[in-house]
């Protein structure tokens, strides 16, 4: 982006094919020209903030609401009312919630994600990425995204709630048209159909569960919020239903994105590579570094509760505001040489797993997958690079990730 933008409103769309490709020169534009901007570009109208402090601050701030589902689900030409069922599971994921009920949902939660719980899973989660590795062992060439990224995540998320053979359902097309709704800043009637009805496909695959879970429950996360519903600690079968179905969405999305962009990050950076062949304890940073150098998510929402002033803007109670968390992560106040990638960095997490009350509840799990995959690279093929030097990325602005990634190594 070469124009100058002006503070406030911005004058000429963000999101381009140039952006979709590499949205860092933008973000550094926007930083640069002020830490808060106005943008039609985003549901109908929204603030976008920029630098590393405003995003920390407002994650915590109680004046910025995470429900926000309603506006977005229903205010679509001819969809009020037909898109009803939707909005009534959508809105009482964990993730749209405020007090009280996200800290008692949260408490029950995390439970399934206890550090004994996720140690618990580690011999399993090696052995499945082997399993996926193996399959491709033989093969001069193969699509990462394909044999690894999108397949490991589910089979570790249904591992965490005891859904077995994962592979029989159609999760991963669920995940892609929720994701797609999900990450679209001006989403079609068509696409919030097709997430709604990739939501409902998932909820009554999920009753069948529950229902089986009440009468055998077992030692899974399933289990944990079936018993949760019966102490009263979870109020009702759609608020139930409504974790259930962001966990499996969730536990896949972030983490094939990770996987994916990891990696394709670290083989165009070969000293990188290099030197966690050489020194693989320095894996965990790197992961970490990975996260914060090109996130996943790349920005979140919030709705403005009472009208306030943030650098001499008035905000009005129901704005939306998108803390770009992308931005944030590349803020040279908050990193140095921001734009460089560095897997011995050691100056801080970065906000790609959020911050405050709404800090990913999986994040440990999600790291664990990556240190695994590329640990287990790095063994196996210290000679793998990319086969194609152009990265295909999806197109979407919300969810930094890869349609494909091949790769070559020496078998």
């Amino acid at each position: 982006m070469n124009a100058v933008l002006t503070p406030a409103t911005l004058d000429r769309p963000l999101i381009d094919a140039a952006f979709l490709a590499n949205p860092y020169p933008t973000y550094r534009a926007l930083r640069e020209a002020g830490p808060i901007h106005w943008s039609e570009e985003f549901f109908g109208g929204a603030w976008l903030l920029t630098r590393h402090a405003d995003v920390a601050q407002l994650l915590k701030d109680p004046r910025f609401s995470a429900q926000r589902t309603g506006a977005w689900v229903n205010d679509r030409e001819d969809a009020r009312g037909e898109l009803a069922d939707f909005q009534r599971l959508f809105a009482r994921a964990l993730l749209f919630l405020d007090e009280p009920d996200h800290p008692r949902i949260r408490k029950v939660m995390n439970a399934g994600f206890h550090p004994a719980v996720i140690q618990q899973l580690a011999p399993h989660i090696a052995q499945t990425v082997t399993h996926l590795l193996d399959q491709v062992a033989n093969l001069d060439s193969f699509d990462f995204i394909e044999a690894v990224a999108r397949p490991l995540p589910v089979r570790v998320i249904t591992m965490l709630m005891g859904i077995e053979n994962p592979q029989q359902h159609d999760f991963m097309t669920w995940s892609d048209d929720l994701a797609t709704f999900i990450g679209t800043p001006q989403p079609t009637r068509e696409q919030a159909r097709r997430a709604q009805s990739s939501l409902l496909a998932m909820s009554r695959y999920l009753e069948t569960l529950l229902a089986r879970k009440r009468q055998t429950p077992g030692d899974d996360l399933t289990s944990r919020l079936v018993q949760a519903e019966a102490a009263g600690e979870i109020h009702g079968s759609a608020e139930l239903l409504a974790q259930c179905a962001m966990l499996l969405f969730a536990g896949h999305e972030t983490t094939r994105h990770l996987l994916g962009s990891g990696l394709q990050t670290l083989l165009a950076h070969p000293e990188q590579w290099q030197r966690l062949q050489q020194e693989p304890a320095l894996l965990p940073g790197a992961v970490r570094e990975l996260l914060r150098f090109d996130s996943p998510v790349q920005y979140t929402g919030r709705r403005v509760t009472t009208d306030l002033v943030l650098h001499g803007q008035q905000l009005r109670r129901g704005d939306l505001v998108l803390p770009l968390i992308g931005a944030a992560n590349r803020d040279p106040a908050r990193y140095a040489q921001p734009d460089t990638l560095d897997i011995t960095r050691n100056d801080g997490p970065s906000l790609s797993f959020g911050s405050g009350p709404h800090v990913c509840i999986g994040a440990a799990i999600t790291r664990m997958e990556a240190e695994m995959v590329f640990g287990q690279l790095l063994k196996r093929w210290p000679d793998l690079r990319l086969a194609d030097a152009e990265p295909r990325w999806i197109r979407n602005p919300l969810y930094r990730g890869l349609e494909a990634l091949p790769l070559t190594h020496a078998a």
